[in-house]
């Protein structure tokens, strides 16, 4: 996949993000409880786009939530909406190049997966990113068949399939013990937690 024409398709995309975003509140509440986000948490929000869920980890009164996403147009606006708010910290890079300052208790990869060339460098990456005990969850708020089905008309230099979960409960075994891996009807969610 090529990383710019990613960051331009979200540039396109970010003036109409939160006015076209679809949200479950029930299913991001057990995404985040299956995860321990909660008070005093260090959250890294992976693909933040806009800061869609930024406000769920501040009502769960998070120490800081650090949102990193590859297009200045979606930082641009997620700084807008949080500026006045000094726990969060908005990052335009790479995650898997960023140099972060700290470790994290907390990293979501909220419907973002099939952004990522190679998800085994993102497990990897994200894995050493975790203190001790911390949770890393890849999840999406529908089912593989329906993120699949909605990327079907997106070009392949923009994405790649969602795996199936088996997939990604392989790869995250190998650097976290696997807590969560759930692929139904309703939702995604693989997680890890840092022994």
């Amino acid at each position: 996949m090529d990383r710019n024409k990613i960051r331009d398709f979200f540039n396109r995309l970010a003036p109409e993000w939160d006015a076209n975003m679809v949200r479950n509140d029930e299913i991001i509440n057990t995404i985040l409880e299956n995860v321990h986000v909660e008070e005093g948490c260090d959250v890294l929000d992976v693909a933040c786009g806009t800061g869609v869920l930024i406000p769920d980890y501040l009502k769960r009164n998070v120490r800081s939530v650090t949102g990193i996403d590859l297009s200045e147009k979606m930082i641009e606006i997620a700084r807008a909406k949080f500026e006045a708010d000094d726990r969060v910290t908005l990052v335009c890079d790479d995650v898997t190049e960023h140099a972060f300052e700290h470790q994290f208790d907390s990293i979501i990869v909220y419907n973002a997966l099939p952004h990522f060339e190679d998800p085994e460098t993102l497990i990897r990456v994200l894995s050493g990113l975790l203190r001790k005990g911390g949770y890393l969850t890849i999840a999406h708020g529908a089912s593989r068949d329906s993120i699949n089905r909605h990327h079907s008309n997106v070009s392949s230099d923009l994405k790649k399939e969602l795996p199936p979960i088996e997939e990604v409960t392989e790869m995250m075994s190998r650097y976290l013990e696997v807590t969560v891996a759930i692929s139904d009807e309703r939702m995604y969610q693989a997680a890890g937690r840092k022994q």
